[in-house]
């Protein structure tokens, strides 16, 4: 199933023609549905419903886009979407793939159903070929996109406030950097390329560090302290990471955004996303103060609790960390 993701994904990256893009969208959903239900909880199965309904939606507005196109214009190339209606269909098609607002309403409940490892795959690996698509297509529609990056940053700010899930949080942080990433699409393609793995890398290591606790809650982060002490002192480095603190390296591409948004004398919309920023901030705040400045509820005597031994590989963590 991993080697039909990878392959759906290459096929989308190679492609020239909107049929071959399309299909390899299609092989990599079909490759993820087994994934995600394999634990056969309730819950996954529901995710697992959701995610093929929403992605089956947008690949038939992908499909219904790219005909029209072929319709106008008597061609089937990807650069050449010339004009607005195909465009407009085939840039909110992708959206409802990765999960921008105001298309986001899946992706908080997908994610809250499965487990991490699989999580970590919807939210890392699954954005490439969207992401490919859109790159290759200049949208000619510019407030389009500027609305789509805006909300989400706004929405991934807001919605992940008052949340006690961890992967719902993820879920929030996902679509607020998928908006930062949007927002500079069409002035700065490389930075957002950049911004896309700075992203995967910070999120890979975040999801793996909570895998290794095996946490889902923030509460049950705060016993990481007495399992995991290297990990549970690097985590908020990742967070504050993740929120764009300075020194750290979370910290480029937004700074390198708003700076470009600036010089295409839009700083209203920067002034918004910087202050979106912040909302994003105060829940990686709250994930790193439960690990590193709560202790768990115990008695003297069992300051440090009896734990199962983690079989989980770190060095991916490390690396990633």
């Amino acid at each position: 199933l991993l080697f039909a993701m990878g392959l759906g994904t290459t096929i989308t990256f190679a492609s020239s023609h909107w049929l071959l893009a399309w299909m390899g969208l299609e092989i990599n959903t079909l490759a993820i549905l087994p994934l995600m239900c394999q634990s056969h909880h309730p819950r996954a199965v529901e995710a697992t419903i959701k995610y093929f309904l929403t992605q089956a939606t947008a690949a038939a507005m992908l499909l219904f886009a790219s005909i029209t196109n072929a319709w106008i214009t008597g061609q089937w190339n990807l650069e050449f979407m010339s004009y607005s209606l195909p465009t407009t269909l085939v840039t909110v098609a992708l959206a409802l793939k990765i999960g921008l607002a105001p298309l986001h309403a899946w992706m908080p409940e997908v994610l809250q159903g499965l487990d991490l490892t699989t999580g970590l795959i919807l939210s890392t690996w699954q954005k490439l070929a969207p992401f490919c698509l859109l790159l290759q297509i200049n949208s000619s529609n510019t407030s389009l996109l500027l609305i789509l990056g805006l909300a989400s940053t706004l929405v991934g700010g807001w919605g992940g406030l008052n949340q006690n899930q961890l992967r719902k949080i993820l879920a929030y942080s996902s679509i607020a950097h998928l908006g930062w990433m949007i927002l500079v699409l069409q002035f700065f393609p490389s930075l957002t390329l950049l911004t896309l793995l700075m992203y995967f890398v910070m999120t890979f290591s975040l999801f793996i560090s909570f895998k290794v606790n095996n946490s889902t809650t923030i509460n049950s982060l705060s016993m990481s302290w007495s399992k995991t002490p290297i990990i549970s002192s690097m985590v908020p480095f990742i967070l504050l990471s993740l929120g764009g603190l300075p020194p750290l390296s979370g910290f480029m591409p937004k700074w390198l955004i708003l700076q470009e948004l600036t010089k295409q004398s839009l700083a209203p919309l920067a002034t918004l996303a910087a202050l979106s920023a912040l909302l994003s901030l105060y829940f990686y705040l709250r994930i790193s103060y439960a690990m590193t400045l709560t202790m768990s509820p115990n008695t003297l005597l069992n300051a440090l609790p009896w734990r199962l031994p983690s079989n989980q590989h770190t060095l991916p963590l490390a690396i990633t960390t």
